[in-house]
């Protein structure tokens, strides 16, 4: 049994190498040099080199092996990561208090409207450094590498609709030659310049950062490039389990690259030169086609688990109610994680596509892609100080200390990437404050037309109480679908003024997303008898999961209620926004009413049966 258990765990390590590894494990290919390339870029001197690389691994060691791996793997929610699952976390640890849940909703889908511009920036930095090998292997094809980048990622969004379940078998093995490679590269140059182990030292990083400290607050922006991708770490531990993601990263992950980075600085203490593509330099001759390949290879297993990750992160935040209902689609009968959101991935397609034309290179889109991460770390370390805050006990302080440290370093790295934002750092910025916006008027204009349709509706214990004894009833079974089920819902009240009937049974269905990832089976569905063949129907969904409603109200016969799928209609209403003197400034309300018409038609989005359907339109001012 204990076999089985590491075997299992053994095999998990290794899938997630791909998944959860893949964005940082691209990393070597372009951060040691960003340190000294640019204006504010490093001489590639001894010194300069060691200090460049005792910050580095410093950096490491504090942010993704002691915060991310050790400690944020700790602060799940039941099992899942992600800014998101924290934000549910710490709203719920904020025991009620308005205030407190207001400044963790905003927290929460600002660090999530940043993650885009990390995914949009991963694909065309990761896709193009690997590419711009063909430079050093064959400069005769230099002028290729922007066809080709944009070749390799145009095609890697194109197979987005098939799947990536038989991709997903060969991620782990092609990521475990990667660090293979890394490692070996990195160990055959520090045998050659064994010199460059001094930079274990933090006293190189030290000194350095007392001598030059406006050097050193450059450099930062530059080291923390080998962080990208901390943040997948705890993202991604839902699909494997704190455990084996623990495993790979101590095992493996890290000393590859590590090995790997301080191969590249033995290898320009021997030659400054090489400072140009410290990476492709260390293989020799006859390997350096096919490094390139592996590179372009691993590039796009990281691309794959940004944007797998982009799909996640926009299905919890339709869940959580800060994005309208996008269609989805299921890519695996096995794996319901496994999904495609056509609008996200050709708007991913897009930007990244723009990006590469008007970047033209990983150095150039270097300056634009720390500042969305650092963003999202500093909110991330935020929200679990806040959830520490609320453990009970002593046991927390070391913690706090601990995470104090961190932040403050976080924040210097957020200040040196702010250096960038002329130089293309406004982008994520820009990216990041929009998608804000929309998220944010997406909660809003749904809280004020709930707040609306509260004033005008009737309660529904007023509607049960009236028997309605003059109104004719018909066979059948009517399923109307409500946002709050202390009201009747609009769509109730148009069919009883077009139709003038009622069904022999009723039944009023909400969907409550809870703040947990997953619900159990049995604890989804939960009925309440109103009157003699009117029912509350409430189903619980976590908000990671799927919504399949007529596949949840098969159950209700084992409730006591007498349901045929076949005999029921779905009643549902569809808002016609309009601007008015409501709680949203007209702009806003626009920008609203656009989202609402780009939103999923409820009947695809719960999966509803289309032939039995009925959709009534309802005019809201907002």
């Amino acid at each position: 049994m204990e076999d089985n258990q590491k075997t299992a765990t053994s095999a998990l390590a290794l899938a997630a190498l791909g998944v959860v590894y893949g964005d940082i494990g691209t990393s070597p290919l372009y951060a040691f040099k960003e340190a000294f390339a640019g204006a504010h870029g490093l001489a590639p001197t001894e010194a300069n080199v060691l200090a460049a690389l005792s910050a580095l691994f410093w950096a490491m060691m504090l942010i993704i092996s002691i915060k991310y791996v050790w400690m944020m793997l700790k602060f799940d929610n039941n099992g899942e990561g992600g800014v998101l699952a924290l934000t549910a976390l710490a709203n719920r640890s904020s025991q009620g208090a308005a205030r407190w849940k207001l400044l963790i909703a905003t927290a929460g889908i600002f660090a999530a409207a940043l993650f885009y511009g990390d995914a949009l920036i991963t694909p065309a930095i990761s896709v193009l450094s690997a590419v711009e090998g063909l430079s050093v292997a064959a400069p005769a094809l230099e002028s290729l590498i922007i066809p080709i980048t944009i070749g390799v990622i145009t095609g890697l969004f194109l197979i987005q609709r098939r799947g990536t379940g038989s991709m997903g078998k060969l991620f782990g093995p092609i990521t475990l030659v990667w660090f293979a490679a890394l490692g070996v590269l990195g160990v055959l140059s520090i045998l050659e310049t064994p010199l460059v182990l001094l930079a274990l030292n933090p006293l190189y990083a030290i000194d350095f950062a007392i001598e030059h400290p406006v050097g050193m607050f450059f450099l930062l922006s530059a080291v923390f490039l080998a962080l990208t991708g901390g943040e997948a770490l705890y993202a991604d531990m839902g699909h494997f389990g704190a455990k084996p993601v623990r495993l790979a990263w101590y095992g493996l992950v890290c000393p590859a690259l590590l090995i790997n980075y301080f191969g590249q600085g033995a290898l320009v203490l021997r030659s400054a030169d090489a400072i140009q593509n410290p990476f492709y330099l260390l293989a020799p001759d006859w390997f350096m086609l096919p490094l390139v390949a592996l590179a372009t290879a691993a590039t796009v297993i990281a691309s794959q688990a940004t944007i797998s990750g982009a799909y996640s992160m926009t299905l919890q935040a339709m869940r959580m109610g800060y994005l309208p209902r996008l269609f989805i689609q299921h890519t695996s009968d096995s794996q319901r994680g496994q999904i495609y959101i056509p609008a996200v991935n050709w708007m991913m397609l897009v930007g990244v596509v723009i990006l590469v034309f008007e970047f033209g290179s990983s150095g150039a889109l270097a300056a634009a892609y720390g500042i969305a991460v650092s963003g999202t770390m500093i909110i991330t370390t935020l929200l679990t100080v806040f959830v520490t805050l609320m453990l009970p006990g002593r046991a927390r302080l070391p913690l706090l200390g601990m995470l104090a440290v961190i932040a403050l370093l976080e924040m210097l790295f957020f200040g040196s990437n702010l250096t960038k934002v002329f130089s293309g750092g406004w982008m994520p910025l820009v990216l990041g404050l929009t998608l804000f916006l929309l998220l944010s008027t997406w909660k809003k204009g749904s809280s004020l037309i709930a707040k609306q349709r509260r004033k005008l509706d009737i309660p529904m214990e007023v509607f049960v109480s009236s028997t309605h004894p003059d109104v004719p009833r018909v066979s059948g079974t009517a399923i109307y679908l409500t946002a709050d089920p202390q009201f009747v819902p609009s769509a109730l009240f148009h069919n009883l003024k077009h139709f003038k009937v009622l069904h022999e049974q009723t039944l009023f269905v909400h969907v409550v997303t809870e703040d947990v990832p997953y619900i159990a089976k049995q604890e989804r569905l939960e009925v309440t008898r109103l009157a003699p063949g009117m029912y509350d129907v409430a189903l619980h969904f976590g908000f990671r999961q799927e919504i399949d409603i007529p596949l949840e109200l098969e159950g209700l016969a084992k409730r006591g209620v007498k349901y045929e799928a076949m005999s029921a209609t779905y009643f549902i209403a569809r808002s016609n926004v309009v601007d008015g003197p409501g709680g949203l400034p007209s702009w806003r309300s626009a920008l609203f009413s656009w989202m609402t018409r780009q939103s999923e038609g409820a009947a695809s989005f719960f999966n509803l049966p289309p032939n039995q359907v009925v959709e009534l339109g309802t005019k809201v001012v907002l």
